[in-house]
Protein backbone atom coordinates (compact mmCIF):
# COMPACT_ATOMS: atom_id res chain seq x y z
CA UNK A 1 0.00 0.00 0.00
CA UNK A 2 0.87 3.65 -0.48
CA UNK A 3 0.22 7.12 1.20
CA UNK A 4 1.72 10.13 0.47
CA UNK A 5 1.80 13.53 1.66
CA UNK A 6 2.53 17.18 0.87
CA UNK A 7 5.57 18.84 2.28
CA UNK A 8 8.79 21.34 1.98
CA UNK A 9 12.20 22.06 1.36
CA UNK A 10 13.71 25.13 2.51
CA UNK A 11 16.18 26.66 -0.21
CA UNK A 12 17.58 30.25 1.72
CA UNK A 13 14.52 32.04 2.80
CA UNK A 14 12.02 30.47 0.00
CA UNK A 15 10.21 27.63 -0.08
CA UNK A 16 10.27 24.72 -2.42
CA UNK A 17 7.33 21.38 -2.70
CA UNK A 18 8.37 18.29 -1.36
CA UNK A 19 6.26 15.47 -1.88
CA UNK A 20 6.79 12.29 0.96
CA UNK A 21 5.62 9.15 -0.33
CA UNK A 22 5.76 5.97 1.65
CA UNK A 23 4.95 2.60 0.70
CA UNK A 24 4.71 -0.55 2.78
CA UNK A 25 5.08 -3.88 1.61
CA UNK A 26 3.84 -6.94 4.41
CA UNK A 27 5.57 -10.34 4.62
CA UNK A 28 8.92 -8.88 4.68
CA UNK A 29 11.63 -8.60 7.37
CA UNK A 30 10.59 -5.53 9.02
CA UNK A 31 12.39 -2.35 8.04
CA UNK A 32 12.05 1.06 7.43
CA UNK A 33 14.41 3.14 5.04
CA UNK A 34 14.51 6.48 3.98
CA UNK A 35 15.55 8.11 0.52
CA UNK A 36 15.63 11.52 -1.56
CA UNK A 37 18.67 12.53 0.40
CA UNK A 38 17.38 12.82 3.41
CA UNK A 39 20.24 14.32 6.02
CA UNK A 40 21.10 12.58 9.86
CA UNK A 41 17.84 14.48 11.55
CA UNK A 42 15.68 12.97 8.69
CA UNK A 43 16.78 10.00 8.81
CA UNK A 44 16.62 9.76 12.85
CA UNK A 45 12.89 10.33 12.12
CA UNK A 46 11.95 7.54 11.86
CA UNK A 47 12.34 6.59 15.40
CA UNK A 48 10.71 9.73 16.33
CA UNK A 49 7.16 8.85 14.52
CA UNK A 50 7.85 5.39 15.72
CA UNK A 51 7.64 6.27 19.26
CA UNK A 52 5.27 9.00 19.06
CA UNK A 53 2.50 6.48 17.09
CA UNK A 54 2.79 4.26 19.25
CA UNK A 55 2.20 6.66 22.58
CA UNK A 56 -0.61 8.17 20.63
CA UNK A 57 -2.20 4.80 20.25
CA UNK A 58 -1.49 4.16 16.21
CA UNK A 59 0.33 1.57 14.74
CA UNK A 60 3.47 1.62 13.20
CA UNK A 61 3.14 -0.35 9.74
CA UNK A 62 4.26 -4.20 9.76
CA UNK A 63 6.87 -5.44 6.78
CA UNK A 64 9.05 -3.63 4.82
CA UNK A 65 8.58 0.37 4.54
CA UNK A 66 10.22 2.83 2.09
CA UNK A 67 9.63 6.73 2.27
CA UNK A 68 11.11 8.59 -0.20
CA UNK A 69 11.26 12.38 -0.27
CA UNK A 70 11.18 13.87 -3.82
CA UNK A 71 12.08 15.26 -5.64
CA UNK A 72 14.94 13.68 -4.98
CA UNK A 73 17.74 15.91 -6.22
CA UNK A 74 17.56 18.36 -3.48
CA UNK A 75 18.61 17.36 0.21
CA UNK A 76 16.36 17.51 2.72
CA UNK A 77 17.69 19.21 6.14
CA UNK A 78 15.94 19.49 9.52
CA UNK A 79 13.25 17.88 12.12
CA UNK A 80 10.14 19.38 10.24
CA UNK A 81 9.26 15.92 8.06
CA UNK A 82 8.33 13.98 10.87
CA UNK A 83 4.92 14.54 10.49
CA UNK A 84 4.49 14.74 7.06
CA UNK A 85 6.13 11.50 7.34
CA UNK A 86 4.03 10.14 10.06
CA UNK A 87 0.49 11.13 8.20
CA UNK A 88 1.88 9.05 5.04
CA UNK A 89 2.53 6.26 6.65
CA UNK A 90 -0.80 6.53 8.07
CA UNK A 91 -2.28 6.60 4.92
CA UNK A 92 0.02 3.75 3.24
CA UNK A 93 -0.80 1.47 6.33
CA UNK A 94 -4.40 1.81 5.63
CA UNK A 95 -4.98 3.51 9.18
CA UNK A 96 -7.05 6.67 7.63
CA UNK A 97 -9.44 6.21 4.89
CA UNK A 98 -10.33 7.35 1.44
CA UNK A 99 -12.04 10.98 2.99
CA UNK A 100 -8.53 11.64 5.52
CA UNK A 101 -6.66 11.01 1.94
CA UNK A 102 -8.47 13.49 0.20
CA UNK A 103 -8.58 16.07 2.86
CA UNK A 104 -4.60 15.26 3.40
CA UNK A 105 -3.97 15.85 -0.54
CA UNK A 106 -5.05 19.50 0.23
CA UNK A 107 -2.90 20.05 2.42
CA UNK A 108 0.84 20.76 3.65
CA UNK A 109 2.43 19.18 6.76
CA UNK A 110 5.52 20.38 8.51
CA UNK A 111 6.28 19.73 12.28
CA UNK A 112 8.75 17.89 14.34
CA UNK A 113 7.46 14.87 17.12
CA UNK A 114 8.37 14.74 20.21
CA UNK A 115 9.16 11.14 22.17
CA UNK A 116 5.24 11.89 23.75
CA UNK A 117 3.19 12.65 20.75
CA UNK A 118 3.73 16.34 20.85
CA UNK A 119 4.52 19.13 18.27
CA UNK A 120 7.57 21.30 18.46
CA UNK A 121 8.44 24.23 16.51
CA UNK A 122 10.19 24.44 12.77
CA UNK A 123 12.00 26.90 10.83
CA UNK A 124 10.45 28.33 7.72
CA UNK A 125 6.73 28.43 8.57
CA UNK A 126 6.26 32.02 6.87
CA UNK A 127 8.12 30.56 3.94
CA UNK A 128 5.88 27.34 3.69
CA UNK A 129 2.64 28.96 4.22
CA UNK A 130 3.49 31.78 0.85
CA UNK A 131 4.50 28.51 -0.83
CA UNK A 132 0.61 27.17 -0.02
CA UNK A 133 -0.39 30.40 -0.96
CA UNK A 134 1.49 30.63 -4.23
CA UNK A 135 0.61 26.55 -4.96
CA UNK A 136 -3.03 26.70 -4.19
CA UNK A 137 -2.58 24.64 -1.60
CA UNK A 138 -5.27 25.11 1.07
CA UNK A 139 -4.52 24.49 4.32
CA UNK A 140 -1.52 24.35 5.75
CA UNK A 141 -0.75 22.78 9.07
CA UNK A 142 1.74 23.52 11.66
CA UNK A 143 2.43 23.20 15.26
CA UNK A 144 0.98 25.71 17.81
CA UNK A 145 4.39 27.43 17.97
CA UNK A 146 4.78 28.12 14.36
CA UNK A 147 1.22 28.06 13.66
CA UNK A 148 0.98 31.94 14.89
CA UNK A 149 4.16 34.09 12.25
CA UNK A 150 3.07 31.60 9.08
CA UNK A 151 -1.14 33.21 9.29
CA UNK A 152 0.87 36.41 8.85
CA UNK A 153 0.70 35.13 5.13
CA UNK A 154 -2.34 36.52 3.52
CA UNK A 155 -4.65 34.00 0.78
CA UNK A 156 -3.69 30.58 2.88
CA UNK A 157 -5.49 29.06 5.74
CA UNK A 158 -3.39 28.22 9.01
CA UNK A 159 -4.06 25.58 11.52
CA UNK A 160 -2.46 24.83 14.46
CA UNK A 161 -1.92 21.41 16.16
CA UNK A 162 0.14 20.36 19.39
CA UNK A 163 0.18 16.96 18.65
CA UNK A 164 -0.13 14.26 16.54
CA UNK A 165 -3.17 12.43 17.49
CA UNK A 166 -5.15 16.04 16.93
CA UNK A 167 -4.01 16.02 13.10
CA UNK A 168 -5.29 12.41 12.41
CA UNK A 169 -8.59 13.36 14.20
CA UNK A 170 -8.85 16.69 12.26
CA UNK A 171 -8.20 14.57 9.02
CA UNK A 172 -10.77 11.75 10.01
CA UNK A 173 -13.07 14.04 10.38
CA UNK A 174 -13.30 14.33 14.15
CA UNK A 175 -12.41 17.40 15.77
CA UNK A 176 -10.91 20.05 13.54
CA UNK A 177 -8.10 21.97 14.49
CA UNK A 178 -8.41 25.27 15.09
CA UNK A 179 -7.44 28.35 12.69
CA UNK A 180 -3.74 30.06 13.79
CA UNK A 181 -4.24 33.50 14.97
CA UNK A 182 -1.50 35.76 13.18
CA UNK A 183 1.51 36.77 15.74
CA UNK A 184 0.98 39.96 17.32
CA UNK A 185 4.21 41.76 16.01
CA UNK A 186 5.48 44.38 18.91
CA UNK A 187 7.40 47.26 17.86
CA UNK A 188 10.62 47.68 19.71
CA UNK A 189 11.86 51.19 21.31
CA UNK A 190 15.34 52.76 19.82
CA UNK A 191 17.83 52.56 21.89
CA UNK A 192 19.16 56.01 21.51
CA UNK A 193 17.22 59.32 20.68
CA UNK A 194 19.16 61.79 18.92
CA UNK A 195 18.05 64.17 21.19
CA UNK A 196 20.38 62.83 23.89
CA UNK A 197 23.14 63.12 21.53
CA UNK A 198 25.65 66.06 22.25
CA UNK A 199 26.85 68.77 19.74
CA UNK A 200 27.72 66.60 16.31
CA UNK A 201 25.58 68.65 13.87
CA UNK A 202 27.39 67.34 10.15
CA UNK A 203 26.73 63.65 11.54
CA UNK A 204 23.46 63.88 12.67
CA UNK A 205 22.28 66.09 9.46
CA UNK A 206 24.07 62.67 7.72
CA UNK A 207 21.77 60.34 9.49
CA UNK A 208 19.47 62.18 8.56
CA UNK A 209 20.40 61.97 4.60
CA UNK A 210 20.96 58.33 5.39
CA UNK A 211 17.90 57.55 6.45
CA UNK A 212 15.68 59.54 3.66
CA UNK A 213 17.10 58.21 0.27
CA UNK A 214 18.69 54.64 2.08
CA UNK A 215 22.26 55.48 1.18
CA UNK A 216 24.89 53.92 3.59
CA UNK A 217 27.40 55.78 5.36
CA UNK A 218 30.89 55.82 7.04
CA UNK A 219 31.79 57.88 10.10
CA UNK A 220 35.35 58.51 10.71
CA UNK A 221 36.57 60.06 14.01
CA UNK A 222 38.69 59.89 17.28
CA UNK A 223 37.26 57.01 19.97
CA UNK A 224 34.81 58.17 22.02
CA UNK A 225 33.58 60.89 19.93
CA UNK A 226 29.88 58.99 19.91
CA UNK A 227 29.82 57.39 16.48
CA UNK A 228 28.34 54.11 17.64
CA UNK A 229 25.85 56.43 19.90
CA UNK A 230 25.06 57.62 16.56
CA UNK A 231 24.36 54.78 14.67
CA UNK A 232 22.10 53.28 17.33
CA UNK A 233 19.71 56.18 16.41
CA UNK A 234 19.78 55.33 12.97
CA UNK A 235 16.41 52.60 13.70
CA UNK A 236 15.00 55.30 15.17
CA UNK A 237 14.87 58.17 12.59
CA UNK A 238 14.00 55.30 9.69
CA UNK A 239 10.33 55.08 8.70
CA UNK A 240 7.87 52.09 9.69
CA UNK A 241 8.40 49.28 7.83
CA UNK A 242 5.72 48.42 5.25
CA UNK A 243 3.13 45.74 5.28
CA UNK A 244 5.11 43.85 2.61
CA UNK A 245 8.35 44.53 4.40
CA UNK A 246 7.21 43.25 7.68
CA UNK A 247 6.64 40.07 5.71
CA UNK A 248 9.95 39.66 4.73
CA UNK A 249 11.62 40.64 7.85
CA UNK A 250 8.86 37.81 9.41
CA UNK A 251 9.87 35.44 6.71
CA UNK A 252 14.02 35.69 7.67
CA UNK A 253 13.26 35.64 11.53
CA UNK A 254 11.52 32.61 10.68
CA UNK A 255 13.77 30.59 8.62
CA UNK A 256 16.45 31.29 11.70
CA UNK A 257 14.32 30.61 14.18
CA UNK A 258 14.22 34.28 15.79
CA UNK A 259 10.93 36.30 17.35
CA UNK A 260 9.43 38.36 14.15
CA UNK A 261 9.17 41.87 15.15
CA UNK A 262 7.29 45.30 13.22
CA UNK A 263 10.83 47.11 13.87
CA UNK A 264 13.72 46.96 11.64
CA UNK A 265 16.51 44.72 12.77
CA UNK A 266 20.38 46.73 13.51
CA UNK A 267 22.81 44.04 12.90
CA UNK A 268 26.29 44.76 14.83
CA UNK A 269 28.13 42.14 14.30
CA UNK A 270 31.78 41.89 15.93
CA UNK A 271 34.95 42.32 13.49
CA UNK A 272 36.15 38.88 14.04
CA UNK A 273 33.32 37.62 12.14
CA UNK A 274 33.92 35.68 8.83
CA UNK A 275 32.57 36.09 5.28
CA UNK A 276 30.30 33.26 5.35
CA UNK A 277 29.39 34.93 9.01
CA UNK A 278 28.97 38.65 7.09
CA UNK A 279 27.01 37.33 3.80
CA UNK A 280 26.41 34.21 4.92
CA UNK A 281 27.45 30.69 3.08
CA UNK A 282 29.06 27.50 4.40
CA UNK A 283 28.95 24.04 2.90
CA UNK A 284 25.27 24.03 3.34
CA UNK A 285 24.27 27.80 2.96
CA UNK A 286 22.48 29.43 5.89
CA UNK A 287 22.26 33.34 5.98
CA UNK A 288 24.83 35.76 7.54
CA UNK A 289 24.23 39.27 9.12
CA UNK A 290 23.33 40.97 6.18
CA UNK A 291 19.91 39.13 5.45
CA UNK A 292 19.30 39.06 9.05
CA UNK A 293 19.27 43.02 8.66
CA UNK A 294 17.37 42.59 5.95
CA UNK A 295 15.32 46.33 6.05
CA UNK A 296 17.33 47.23 8.04
CA UNK A 297 20.87 48.44 9.37
CA UNK A 298 23.90 46.94 9.14
CA UNK A 299 26.21 48.25 11.48
CA UNK A 300 30.25 47.77 11.52
CA UNK A 301 32.54 49.35 13.95
CA UNK A 302 35.81 49.50 13.81
CA UNK A 303 35.47 48.87 9.92
CA UNK A 304 38.71 48.20 8.77
CA UNK A 305 39.69 45.47 11.43
CA UNK A 306 37.22 43.04 9.51
CA UNK A 307 38.91 40.56 7.54
CA UNK A 308 39.64 41.95 3.87
CA UNK A 309 37.51 38.97 2.59
CA UNK A 310 34.44 39.54 4.48
CA UNK A 311 34.80 43.02 3.41
CA UNK A 312 34.93 42.35 -0.05
CA UNK A 313 32.40 40.07 0.41
CA UNK A 314 29.97 42.81 0.39
CA UNK A 315 30.44 44.66 -2.52
CA UNK A 316 28.20 42.52 -4.67
CA UNK A 317 24.97 42.39 -2.14
CA UNK A 318 24.86 46.35 -1.39
CA UNK A 319 24.58 46.58 -5.75
CA UNK A 320 21.86 44.14 -5.88
CA UNK A 321 20.33 43.75 -2.74
CA UNK A 322 21.09 40.15 -2.47
CA UNK A 323 23.31 37.54 -2.14
CA UNK A 324 23.76 34.59 -4.52
CA UNK A 325 25.65 31.86 -3.06
CA UNK A 326 26.78 29.02 -5.88
CA UNK A 327 27.90 25.47 -4.08
CA UNK A 328 27.90 22.08 -6.32
CA UNK A 329 24.65 21.47 -5.37
CA UNK A 330 23.41 24.46 -6.77
CA UNK A 331 22.76 28.28 -5.55
CA UNK A 332 20.49 30.22 -3.28
CA UNK A 333 19.72 33.86 -3.17
CA UNK A 334 19.80 35.43 0.31
CA UNK A 335 17.57 38.93 0.15
CA UNK A 336 20.03 41.46 1.47
CA UNK A 337 18.78 44.74 1.20
CA UNK A 338 20.38 46.78 3.87
CA UNK A 339 21.75 50.32 5.31
CA UNK A 340 24.87 49.80 5.70
CA UNK A 341 26.47 52.16 8.40
CA UNK A 342 30.16 51.83 9.30
CA UNK A 343 32.50 53.60 11.73
CA UNK A 344 36.52 53.31 12.19
CA UNK A 345 39.00 55.49 13.35
CA UNK A 346 41.55 57.97 11.31
CA UNK A 347 44.18 55.73 12.40
CA UNK A 348 45.23 52.91 14.65
CA UNK A 349 46.31 54.65 17.36
CA UNK A 350 42.77 56.73 17.29
CA UNK A 351 44.21 60.07 16.35
CA UNK A 352 45.74 61.54 13.39
CA UNK A 353 44.74 62.07 9.56
CA UNK A 354 42.81 59.85 8.25
CA UNK A 355 44.67 56.61 6.77
CA UNK A 356 48.16 58.59 7.42
CA UNK A 357 49.46 54.80 8.58
CA UNK A 358 48.07 52.64 6.19
CA UNK A 359 44.74 51.86 7.87
CA UNK A 360 42.79 52.62 5.33
CA UNK A 361 44.56 50.32 2.87
CA UNK A 362 42.01 47.41 4.17
CA UNK A 363 39.18 49.36 2.41
CA UNK A 364 39.06 49.25 -1.15
CA UNK A 365 38.14 52.15 -3.47
CA UNK A 366 35.32 49.92 -5.17
CA UNK A 367 33.68 49.05 -1.55
CA UNK A 368 34.33 52.75 -0.25
CA UNK A 369 32.54 54.03 -3.57
CA UNK A 370 29.79 52.11 -2.35
CA UNK A 371 29.12 54.20 0.70
CA UNK A 372 27.43 57.49 -0.15
CA UNK A 373 27.79 59.25 2.65
CA UNK A 374 31.67 59.83 4.44
CA UNK A 375 32.09 61.90 7.49
CA UNK A 376 33.90 63.37 10.09
CA UNK A 377 32.94 62.72 13.54
CA UNK A 378 35.20 64.88 15.51
CA UNK A 379 35.72 64.98 19.62
CA UNK A 380 33.03 67.29 21.12
CA UNK A 381 33.49 70.75 22.73
CA UNK A 382 33.59 70.01 26.82
CA UNK A 383 31.01 72.90 26.47
CA UNK A 384 28.44 70.97 24.74
CA UNK A 385 29.06 67.95 27.12
CA UNK A 386 28.11 69.69 29.81
CA UNK A 387 24.72 70.27 28.42
CA UNK A 388 24.29 72.81 26.20
CA UNK A 389 24.07 71.96 22.15
CA UNK A 390 21.38 69.63 22.18
CA UNK A 391 19.72 68.82 19.00
CA UNK A 392 16.12 67.83 17.56
CA UNK A 393 14.50 64.16 19.09
CA UNK A 394 14.22 61.35 16.75
CA UNK A 395 10.53 62.24 16.13
CA UNK A 396 11.31 65.51 14.67
CA UNK A 397 13.88 63.87 12.02
CA UNK A 398 11.57 61.05 11.24
CA UNK A 399 8.58 63.83 10.55
CA UNK A 400 10.74 65.67 8.08
CA UNK A 401 12.00 62.01 6.66
CA UNK A 402 8.56 60.86 5.88
CA UNK A 403 8.00 63.76 4.56
CA UNK A 404 11.13 63.56 1.73
CA UNK A 405 9.98 59.89 1.56
CA UNK A 406 6.98 61.05 0.30
CA UNK A 407 8.29 63.06 -2.39
CA UNK A 408 10.67 60.00 -3.75
CA UNK A 409 7.26 58.26 -3.66
CA UNK A 410 5.44 60.57 -5.82
CA UNK A 411 8.18 61.14 -8.00
CA UNK A 412 9.50 57.35 -8.82
CA UNK A 413 7.23 55.34 -7.17
CA UNK A 414 8.89 52.73 -4.57
CA UNK A 415 12.32 53.42 -5.60
CA UNK A 416 14.62 54.99 -2.87
CA UNK A 417 16.83 57.78 -4.22
CA UNK A 418 20.04 55.47 -3.00
CA UNK A 419 19.05 52.78 -5.50
CA UNK A 420 18.23 54.84 -8.17
CA UNK A 421 20.12 54.01 -11.85
CA UNK A 422 21.62 56.44 -14.14
CA UNK A 423 18.98 56.28 -16.57
CA UNK A 424 16.62 57.30 -13.50
CA UNK A 425 19.11 59.84 -12.20
CA UNK A 426 18.73 61.31 -15.57
CA UNK A 427 15.13 61.95 -15.30
CA UNK A 428 14.31 62.24 -11.69
CA UNK A 429 17.68 64.18 -10.90
CA UNK A 430 17.55 67.50 -12.82
CA UNK A 431 19.88 70.23 -11.38
CA UNK A 432 20.17 73.83 -12.36
CA UNK A 433 23.24 74.55 -14.67
CA UNK A 434 24.97 76.07 -11.97
CA UNK A 435 24.63 72.76 -9.76
CA UNK A 436 25.79 70.85 -12.64
CA UNK A 437 28.92 72.89 -13.50
CA UNK A 438 29.60 72.69 -9.88
CA UNK A 439 28.95 68.43 -9.60
CA UNK A 440 31.65 68.58 -12.95
CA UNK A 441 34.29 70.42 -11.71
CA UNK A 442 34.19 68.72 -8.04
CA UNK A 443 34.40 65.02 -9.82
CA UNK A 444 37.08 65.78 -12.32
CA UNK A 445 39.48 67.66 -8.77
CA UNK A 446 39.00 64.91 -6.71
CA UNK A 447 39.32 62.14 -9.40
CA UNK A 448 36.19 60.41 -8.54
CA UNK A 449 35.22 57.44 -10.74
CA UNK A 450 31.44 57.18 -12.50
CA UNK A 451 29.91 55.31 -9.78
CA UNK A 452 31.17 57.99 -7.19
CA UNK A 453 29.74 60.65 -10.07
CA UNK A 454 26.23 59.04 -9.11
CA UNK A 455 26.15 58.56 -5.63
CA UNK A 456 26.93 62.49 -5.64
CA UNK A 457 23.92 62.88 -8.00
CA UNK A 458 21.40 60.62 -5.70
CA UNK A 459 22.89 61.97 -2.36
CA UNK A 460 21.90 65.60 -4.09
CA UNK A 461 18.54 64.54 -4.74
CA UNK A 462 17.63 63.63 -0.98
CA UNK A 463 19.16 66.68 0.04
CA UNK A 464 16.61 68.37 -2.26
CA UNK A 465 14.00 66.43 -1.33
CA UNK A 466 14.70 67.25 2.45
CA UNK A 467 14.48 70.87 1.82
CA UNK A 468 10.96 69.72 -0.14
CA UNK A 469 12.47 71.35 -3.65
CA UNK A 470 12.24 69.66 -7.14
CA UNK A 471 15.11 70.96 -8.80
CA UNK A 472 19.15 70.47 -7.49
CA UNK A 473 20.43 73.51 -6.56
CA UNK A 474 24.31 74.19 -6.25
CA UNK A 475 23.82 73.80 -2.37
CA UNK A 476 22.67 70.74 -2.67
CA UNK A 477 25.60 69.44 -4.85
CA UNK A 478 28.32 71.65 -2.72
CA UNK A 479 26.45 69.69 0.17
CA UNK A 480 26.93 66.11 -1.14
CA UNK A 481 30.65 66.82 -2.44
CA UNK A 482 31.30 67.45 1.91
CA UNK A 483 30.06 64.05 2.46
CA UNK A 484 32.76 62.74 0.57
CA UNK A 485 35.11 63.33 2.71
CA UNK A 486 37.87 60.82 2.94
CA UNK A 487 38.31 61.83 -1.01
CA UNK A 488 38.40 65.05 -0.39
CA UNK A 489 41.04 64.30 2.69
Amino acid sequence: MRGSTHTFILEGVDAAPCRVEAAVINGRTPRTTVVGLPDAAVREAVDRVQAAMEVSGLKYPEGRVTINLSPASHRKEGPSYDLPIAIALMLAGGMLDRAARSRAADCLFAGELRLDGGLAAITGGVAMADLAARSKVGTVILPFESAGVAALVGGVRVLSATSLLDVVQHLAGGQPLPPAEPMRLLRGSADVDLADVRGQALPRRALAVAAAGWHNLLMVGPPGTGKTTLARCLPGILPPPSPLETLEMARVASVVGAVPSRSRPFRSPHHTASAAAIVGGGARPRPGEITLAHHGVLFLDELPEFARPALEALREPLERDEVRIARAGGRVCFPARVLLVAAMNPTRSGHGRPGSDGSLHRLSGPLLDRIDLHVEVPSVPIRMLSGEGHGQSSEVVRKRILTARRMQRNRQGGVLNGRLSSRQLDAWAVMRPGAEAVLQRSVEDLGLSARAWDRLRRVARTLADLDELDVIEEAHVAEAVQFRWLDRS
